[in-house]
């Protein structure tokens, strides 16, 4: 993301003015007419670091006009970046504050700045307070604990599941897998294939059954054998999709699950933070999971549904194996958020 946005800066001169009375200005001015410079003259911030500021190095102020132009190119690389308007004005206020009359060097110092109030503004939204899944699995006293997943159709959500069953079996606990999606019959072999491969469990019914059954018969196995964790996975669902939705409100209502996780596609970009705004407020939900994470350059769907629904990013899908699901660092976010390089 941040490579995006540094090329656009890099294409406007820098917003900034040389401090002194409005008269040294024009004194400078004519000062200049009487004898051209023989410098070179600076047309980017990119020129600017070509010459590696080995010249014109001195302290100028950030004008607010121009400062309104700088934030308007970086609104623009923030949204081509799959970044939702309302993150954008966030960042575009908090920037705003950081530089509006600060002393800044030609170049270097504007565009650091630049960065710097960026990355801090990202680190805001995505340091939630953390879900520790373990932790809370085994301080849940009566097993076993409830997992829903909710999200669109194409998501991972099915694939999910079985990733975190065996991350949770790589964590000393045990887990069951309900077939709750009985609205696509292949969702139901899709989980027996990988309940085999894992050795885990999965409940089920005859495709079009009712999924909060599913769900119960799910706990109920999970009770009477000690098991620590239920997943039960839900039919992919649209917004338009008013039955489904009411059908996930009745498993919930069924089984009373302890987290509702939203798993979404990193790659829909804005269509991300739109689908978990609307997840979080037809269902409530916990927290995130995010796949194809590892294939998303842009990073602005991800950070936009952390910032629309509250909630914390919790697992992170990175490939296709069982083992590419991990819990959510927001430190390795920003650095693959920032992997662009630094200014100069």
């Amino acid at each position: 993301m941040w490579a995006a946005i540094r090329a656009r800066l890099r294409k406007r001169s820098p917003a900034v003015e040389r401090p002194g009375s409005e008269a040294e200005g024009r004194e400078s001015e004519t000062s200049d007419r009487e004898a051209p410079s023989t410098a070179p003259e600076r047309t980017s911030l990119a020129d600017d670091s070509d010459l590696g500021f080995a010249e014109g190095l001195w302290s100028r102020r950030v004008r607010e006009a121009s400062l309104e132009e700088v934030l308007d190119d970086l609104e623009i690389a923030l949204l081509e970046s799959d970044v939702a308007l309302r993150v954008v004005e966030k960042i575009r206020r908090d920037l705003s504050r950081t530089l509006a009359g600060r002393r800044l060097r030609w170049g270097a110092d504007l565009e650091q700045a630049v960065r710097g109030s960026l990355e801090r503004t990202v680190r805001s939204i995505l340091a939630r307070p953390p879900i520790d899944l373990v932790a809370r699995v085994r301080a849940q006293e009566p097993k076993p604990f409830i997992v829903l997943f909710v999200g669109v159709n194409g998501s991972g959500k099915t694939t999910t599941i079985a990733k975190l069953a065996g991350w949770l079996r790589s964590q000393g606990l045990s887990s069951v897998i309900a077939a709750g999606d009985t609205f696509r019959a292949g969702a139901i072999e899709q989980l027996l294939v990988h309940g085999e491969r894992l050795g885990i469990r999965v409940v089920r019914q005859q495709p079009g059954s009712d999924p909060a059954a599913v769900a119960f018969d799910a706990v109920a196995h999970a009770r009477a054998k000690h098991l620590d964790v239920v997943l039960v996975d839900t039919a992919g669902r649209q917004h338009t999709n008013d039955n489904l939705i009411e059908e996930a409100k009745k498993i919930r209502r069924i089984v009373q699950p302890h987290l509702t996780l939203f798993v979404g596609d990193a790659l829909s970009g804005n269509d991300l933070a739109e689908q978990s705004k609307w997840f979080h407020e037809a269902l409530g939900l916990d927290g995130l999971v995010l796949t194809k994470l590892d294939a998303d350059v842009k990073g602005g769907g991800a950070l936009s549904a952390t910032y629309v629904t509250g909630r914390p990013i919790v697992f992170v899908g990175t490939g296709q194996g069982y083992d590419d699901l991990r819990p959510f660092d927001p430190d390795w976010m920003v650095r693959r958020l920032f992997s662009g390089g630094t200014s100069g």
